[in-house]
């Protein structure tokens, strides 16, 4: 009789388990349906999520978008990340997204970026405790731009990596290492010889990794890997900082914030597709290079003159969209147009359909770095590659210099070309799956 009740209690649980997750999937697919986008929710609880994750080449909106796009317009509603959600692939949505941050919208990033970043992230921190770290990043920042050794360090460190090259590289990896050890000699004062940074390099990668991965905290899991490389990380740097504080040594708490190695991987893979542009590039760094002596550093006047390299970091930007979307969701009801935007419900603002949106970026698809000739990139409504509002990356103009420093020297001193096919695909984070390997040769 017992095994009876306990049978009848577990069925009604079931039952009522069920009937809860079907009711909060659908509920909200009825209420305000004449005011909100249209648009369809998938199925319960996982809804359209693993449609719109499917992996696709990141110069494209991908199947999913496309489909919606074509059946809904600009702006749609779906269920994503166990959540009502609606989409926008419209530039004047998606600008009145960030610009209202914290006052209409808040971030919202599902808590299993939490476990991977930590909960003090300035990426999924919102409030005060984001204005505060923007605040200290931005300090940051500026001191560190004005620091006389910043670019000398930038320059020796690219130096580094370059020298060590021999026939093949794979070229994403030796992007992070270029770009990790320009952060850590900023922040911790080593030198990307010694062996902490090795130490502290092998699990950022391993956090990377897990950061593009599904994310399942199972033992040996990519994700669990990175949350344990992340603390590992922080542990490793504690004891640095507290070991110099004993011995009465003080410590550059300086560095850029935006990690740029994906974003020279992408700058290589689309010179490789183009070669005027790539000639281009190489004039301008040969006559920054002529008004200088043999073994002259780079300096901030040499950066003012690489304005064809900054249309290329733009362009490479625009096609390969390393930030595809941002979490958000709504405070309150939003009026927009003609349409309501739920309060609680999440928003996705997708900066890649604006990207190669055809309306606003001529034959979108093509890699063409002259397209920004005469434009200002950093107030451009149609360009948001490092987001936009109160929440615009602090790092990216240190970024873009890095970036730039480090083709100065490739291009006068490395022809290279794919070994193999590679392009960066979306899994929703960017990535080359194989790497981009490439065959170098000396320029002598």
């Amino acid at each position: 009789m017992m095994m009876g009740g306990l049978f009848f209690i577990v069925c009604v649980g079931f039952i009522g388990l069920f009937l809860g997750v079907v009711l909060d999937h659908f509920l909200p697919l009825f209420l305000n349906l004449g005011a909100a986008p249209r648009g369809s929710f998938g199925w319960p609880l996982v809804g359209e999520t693993l449609r719109f994750l499917r992996p696709h080449a990141s110069n494209t909106l991908g199947r999913f978008l496309e489909d919606r796009f074509s059946r809904y317009g600009k702006v749609f509603r779906s269920h994503l990340f166990w959540s009502p959600t609606i989409v926008s692939c419209d530039q004047e949505l998606n600008h009145f997204i960030l610009q209202n941050e914290e006052k209409l919208f808040q971030c919202s990033y599902p808590k299993p970026i939490h476990g991977i970043l930590g909960k003090s992230s300035m990426i999924v921190v919102v409030g005060d405790a984001h204005r505060r770290l923007r605040n200290v990043a931005l300090t940051l920042v500026t001191t560190t731009k004005s620091r006389a050794g910043y670019l000398d360090d930038i320059e020796r460190i690219a130096l580094h990596i370059l020298g060590s090259w021999k026939k093949r590289v794979v070229f994403c990896e030796e992007a992070r290492k270029f770009t990790f050890s320009v952060i850590v000699k900023q922040v911790l004062g080593l030198s990307p010889d010694e062996p902490q940074t090795a130490k502290i390099l092998e699990d950022f990668l391993t956090f990377m990794k897990g950061l593009i991965s599904f994310p399942l905290y199972i033992p040996g899991t990519p994700y669990a890997r990175a949350v344990q490389a992340r603390a590992r990380i922080s542990f490793t740097v504690k004891a640095i900082l507290e070991e110099r504080r004993k011995n009465g040594g003080g410590y550059n708490n300086k560095g850029g914030y935006e990690t740029t190695s994906l974003l020279m991987s992408m700058v290589v893979y689309f010179l490789g597709q183009s070669s005027l542009s790539l000639e281009q590039l190489m004039r301008e760094h040969k006559a920054i290079r002529a008004n200088k002596k043999k073994d002259e550093c780079l300096n901030s006047e040499d950066y003012k003159k690489m304005e064809f390299t900054q249309y290329v970091i733009s362009e490479a930007l625009r096609c390969g969209n390393i930030v595809k979307f941002v979490h958000r969701k709504a405070l309150k009801d939003v009026r927009y147009k003609d349409y309501l935007i739920p309060s609680g419900w999440k928003v996705l603002p997708v900066f890649s359909a604006v990207h190669l949106d055809p309306s606003l970026h001529g034959s979108p698809l093509q890699f063409h770095p002259w397209r920004w000739e005469g434009q200002n990139q950093t107030a451009c409504k149609k360009f948001t590659p490092f987001g936009g509002g109160p929440r615009l990356c602090p790092g990216s103009e240190l970024a873009k210099v890095e970036t730039a420093f480090f083709l100065h020297h490739l291009v006068l001193n490395f022809r290279w070309r794919p070994e193999g096919e590679d392009a960066p695909i979306a899994y929703p984070y960017v990535e080359f799956p194989r790497g981009l390997p490439l065959q170098v040769e000396p320029i002598l």
